[in-house]
């Protein structure tokens, strides 16, 4: 903390306006006093003093590694790290590796773009040095990938859950041989945590084990799977404050079981740092003991439940993506669907298209509005639409579509 009090000038002149030039005191006390960071404004501190804003604790000639988020909700972050920082997140991703049980004789193909992103980076380091034949998936076609990985035995793949779907879908359709998949390690969007999601990534890739995590690039790798308990996240707390507030409450810690937004203070990145970080995250404390999930560490019922910026309100009922996917994937016959947004005298509506897979039942769109009826207690219209309609993705999905307002 010291450092950031005298040489970062982001957070020096916070700390010393919240009474915490002195130094933290008790965690109660850092709390109470250390205000929440916001994306925006870093975003706004990146945008006033470009390139990588303010908050560099040491100087530019410290840092060896930069990385940018894709800048598809707003403006690109810019994150720097120093050798020792970097070190420090491969340590992170190396446990993500370790919980997943994947090590020296393994072959992991990384199926990401290996752009200025942090995930593929990070991933694909940790995977080499946890001993594994890693694979660079960056810059290929789906085929590509499939064949890079059926030459050489691919045991593990990384990617989204919306492109491990993909990937499934192409390799089903080719006549070549399929690549050994035995685990499906999957993060950047909620669904590595969810049932339905997970149950449908194991079908596609013919049973394989699939587990989950979840890291942002300003913070770095946050959490690991728990395998004995399929469905919760772990977040890596040797190297993260974590706290679980309610947003609309003042930021009052949620009790086991509420959900709340997850907010982290990054303690292994200090040339770089977050104090009280709000992810956007929202996310469920377990009330189960640490005795029953064998770790102390935070546990995440249901990993990222969704994200708070995500909801829509359609005709004054709560949405959010996740949500919505939830329901779909236990629906075999979906391939892929999109939801898009229109508005009409300030309401807003929802309508799905949906492409179904071959052979799926005519009465698949009834059923389809039915489950979402149940689900939400809203009617939302179905229209199943020809097969290679929709678009596929090879990283985070974009499914959800906001048309023009429409006149009254």
């Amino acid at each position: 903390m010291a450092i950031l009090v005298s040489s970062n000038p982001f957070y020096g002149p916070r700390l010393r306006a919240a009474g915490l030039a002195d130094g933290v005191g008790d965690l109660q006390r850092f709390r109470d006093l250390c205000p929440p960071t916001t994306k925006d404004e870093v975003v706004a501190d990146q945008l006033r003093h470009p390139p990588a804003g303010s908050n560099l604790s040491f100087p530019r000639a410290r840092y060896v590694r930069l990385h940018q988020t894709s800048g598809t909700s707003g403006a690109p972050l810019v994150w720097l790290d120093t050798e020792a920082s970097w070190r420090a997140m491969l340590g992170n991703w190396r446990q993500v590796l370790s919980a997943s049980d994947v090590g020296a004789s393994d072959v992991v193909l990384v199926a990401f773009s290996f752009g200025p992103f942090l995930g593929f980076w990070t991933a694909f380091e940790a995977a080499w040095e946890q001993g594994c034949l890693a694979l660079s998936g960056g810059g290929m076609s789906s085929e590509s990938r499939l064949e890079l990985a059926t030459r050489h035995g691919a045991t593990v793949l990384m990617a989204t859950p919306t492109y491990a779907l993909r990937l499934a879908e192409v390799a089903a359709s080719r006549s070549a041989a399929r690549p050994p998949i035995a685990k499906v390690i999957v993060a950047g969007e909620p669904g590595g945590s969810v049932d339905s999601v997970r149950r449908r990534l194991s079908e596609a890739w013919l049973g394989a084990e699939v587990l989950d995590h979840h890291g942002m690039t300003e913070v770095g790798p946050v959490s690991v799977p728990n395998r004995a308990h399929p469905g919760v996240l772990h977040v890596l707390e040797p190297s993260y404050l974590a706290e679980i507030v309610d947003p609309d409450a003042d930021d009052r810690p949620v009790e086991p079981g509420e959900i709340g937004e997850l907010l982290l203070t990054t303690l292994d990145r200090p040339g770089m740092p977050l104090l009280r970080y709000r992810t956007g995250d929202l996310v469920r404390r377990s009330s189960r003991s640490a005795e029953e999930l064998g770790s102390s560490n935070l546990a995440l019922d249901g990993g990222i439940l969704a994200r708070r910026d995500d909801m829509v309100v359609v005709r004054g009922v709560n949405l959010y993506p996740s949500a919505v996917d939830r329901v779909l994937r236990t629906f075999p016959e979906v391939a892929e669907y999109r939801v898009e947004l229109s508005t009409r005298r300030a309401m807003t509506e929802a309508r799905l298209d949906v492409e179904p897979e071959a052979g799926a039942g005519v009465d698949l769109g009834r059923r389809l509005e039915a489950a979402l009826r149940d689900a939400f207690q809203l009617r939302l219209p179905v229209r199943l639409v020809d097969p290679g309609a929709l678009p596929r993705f090879e990283l985070k999905g974009r499914r959800w579509i906001r048309r023009t307002e429409e006149a009254g």
